[in-house]
């Protein structure tokens, strides 16, 4: 007997499905919170939360340390400039692949781009 086990990845806010993982953290007096959102989601939580980000003000990062070593490979992410993503996202729309207008592009549809060209 075979088995197989699937791993699915769910918003944590209405649990619907996601391609990738997208965590979006946030702290309230010092208690820090993490979330896996759909970038909907995460404009959602953004939105409840502006007009209280537009009276607050910074506060200074507090510098953790972190392990020595080697730094990991593979799901370190580097940002895109907007035309690369808008190119990415024009191909994968044509290719029929599932993107969305705004947000994080999946990594997934990013390397089927890379492999096309």
């Amino acid at each position: 007997m075979a088995k197989r086990l699937i791993e699915t990845i769910t918003d944590d806010f209405d649990g619907s499905p996601m391609e990738d993982e997208n965590p979006v953290s946030f702290s309230i007096k010092g208690d820090r919170f993490v979330m896996d959102l759909k970038p909907e989601n995460e404009d959602r939580l953004r939105a409840a939360l502006a007009p209280f980000i537009a009276k607050a003000r910074r506060d200074e990062p507090v510098a953790t340390s972190r392990p020595r070593g080697r730094r990991p490979t593979g799901g370190a992410t580097r940002a895109m400039s907007k035309e690369k993503s808008q190119e990415i996202r024009q191909w994968a729309k044509a290719h029929g692949l599932p993107v969305s207008e705004r947000g994080r592009i999946a990594s997934s549809v990013i390397q089927k781009y890379e492999a096309a060209h």
